[in-house]
């Protein structure tokens, strides 16, 4: 079994390649880290590619694919090494497609997945939810007892669990609920009014979510961070305050567990980043763009390849991380206002309870930024996001943090630790169906250092721009590969690019030239 996709996987490791891309009716692709390397086969059709990829699954996994599901799996093929594998259908067209990504060489771990079985359905960074068939066997009766996420002694009520379930199976990210008012979903990215046959009492849909003290806190004008679980529906974040004397919530709907990072299918490959020995890791992009998915999947990359110890830091825990059943690695997830008194203390803490990798929720103040940045320093990997739309922005965003006489001392300082950002957009697919992430990277490098030390961060995109070599890659190429792949509309592109020029060229260079090349 796998002997003829076997073959394919030799040609591409033969032309340096990392990633393999296969699919009904479409060409194979190699890439490396993201970039298209030359590689010319004519079209698969359905039958060829059950015949390539057939062998790999299980009957348990060649039934799901058939009944729509996603399927992940770890592919062994012998002296050419290991390949992540995501396997998934095509909602509306027929056919299906399936991504091969080389696992770096590494000594193997107790707690990998079997090699010929696939994983259960897991959530992609392209969709942000969980599969219709899970859902549609999510158990309506009864209602969870008390989440890890949330104070102990109150979980959702049966009507809201109902409410949140219909909102889940209808594959939105973000419920809308306010008192009086019709409860509205974000799918793909745009809001839509969820059909009820009446419109829900928010106060009564919450109230089994307040305890006291949160009552007070809403009396007082500030708002409620909860997070609590559904048992095989997902998880929930829930952000509740008040609005022209009425009671609203956002509710942010999550997969029950942390994604894998293969399962995302970025356009670039992020692998070696858990390996790094220490520095400064740093998620941007506007709200909603999946910056939390992506550092909670970057941390279960880490659990998974060795035992290293992860500490979390949360407002509050979105994604549950846990280790492999066979595997040393623990993890401590600390809630801000739960667990710790808020980033900062918990960052000072954090310097004491010896931790490998530090997942910092959000880089807020100059306190908990100033923190960040010693505790990469000191022997940490610390992974953290910022709300800013490049990697040019958020060196800023950590300079201005600080009053102008500091700020020169705080880029040498960033300068040392910095190792990659990742500027992070999510956009409809061309043909419906989900959201597809598109990146820049910005990776540390002498040119970069002496750009951020200098404060020279307007000469940041022509770097990236011509350091495809070192695994940098602009947003604007991101985006013309893949409205050349079909992937997403050329508007689409257009309305997120930071450099509108940039991305004409790249429309019209034709195709991307590979690294190294």
């Amino acid at each position: 079994m796998g002997a003829a996709i076997d073959a394919i996987l030799g040609i591409m490791l033969q032309q340096g390649a990392n990633e393999l891309r296969v699919g009904t009716g479409r060409a194979p692709r190699i890439l490396r880290d993201g970039a298209p390397k030359r590689l010319t086969m004519r079209e698969t059709s359905e039958a060829e590619l059950w015949h390539l990829v057939g062998g790999l699954l299980s009957s348990e996994g060649e039934r799901g694919l058939r009944a729509g599901e996603r399927v992940e799996l770890v592919y062994d093929a012998g002296p050419l090494g290991s390949f992540q594998t995501a396997i998934e259908p095509r909602p509306g067209e027929g056919g299906f497609d399936a991504v091969f990504l080389q696992v770096p060489a590494r000594p193997p771990s107790g707690g990998e997945r079997s090699a010929r079985g696939p994983a259960a359905p897991g959530d992609s960074l392209a969709s942000h939810e969980a599969s219709d068939a899970d859902r549609a066997s999510s158990p309506l009766a009864g209602v969870p007892g008390p989440s890890p996420g949330g104070p102990s002694g109150w979980a959702p009520g049966r009507e809201l669990v109902n409410v949140l379930v219909r909102a889940a199976a209808a594959r939105a990210s973000d419920l809308h609920l306010c008192s009086g008012e019709r409860a509205a979903l974000r799918i793909d990215g745009r809001l839509r009014s969820l059909d009820l046959d009446d419109v829900p009492d928010c106060e009564r849909l919450l109230d089994g979510c307040l305890d006291s003290t949160s009552r007070a806190r809403l009396a007082s004008g500030a708002s409620v961070d909860l997070a609590f679980d559904i048992p095989d529906v997902g998880r929930f974040r829930a952000n509740v305050y008040r609005t022209a004397n009425r009671l609203a919530a956002a509710v942010r709907i999550l997969p029950p567990a942390a994604p894998s990072l293969a399962s995302l299918r970025l356009p670039v490959a992020l692998d070696d980043v858990v390996d790094l020995p220490q520095g400064l890791v740093i998620l941007c992009g506007p709200t909603g763009s999946g910056k939390t998915t992506t550092l909670a999947a970057l941390a279960s990359e880490a659990l998974r390849r060795r035992p290293v110890a992860v500490l979390t830091l949360e407002d509050p825990i979105e994604y549950v991380l846990t280790p492999g059943p066979d595997s040393a690695a623990i993890v401590r997830q600390r809630q801000i206002g739960r667990d710790v008194r808020d980033f900062a203390a918990g960052l000072r803490d954090a310097l004491r309870e010896d931790p490998d990798i530090l997942v910092v929720g959000e880089m807020r103040d100059a306190e908990s930024i100033s923190l960040a940045l010693t505790a990469a320093e000191t022997g940490h990997l610390v992974l953290t996001s910022l709300h800013c739309g490049s990697s040019a922005s958020a060196v800023e965003r950590i300079a201005d943090a600080y009053p102008p006489e500091r700020q020169t001392q705080v880029r040498v300082q960033l300068a040392d630790v910095l190792r990659v950002v990742v500027a992070q957009r999510l956009l409809p697919r061309a043909r419906g169906g989900g959201r597809v992430a598109a990146l820049e990277v910005l990776r540390a490098t002498h040119a970069v250092g002496c750009a951020v030390r200098e404060g020279k961060t307007q000469q940041i995109p022509g770097i990236i721009q011509s350091s495809r070599r070192e695994g940098m890659l602009p947003l604007e190429r991101c985006l013309a590969d893949m409205v050349r792949d079909g992937a997403i509309t050329v508007d689409a592109a257009r309305a997120i690019a930071n450099e509108p020029a940039s991305l004409e060229s790249y429309l019209r260079s034709g195709a991307i030239a590979p690294p190294g090349s």
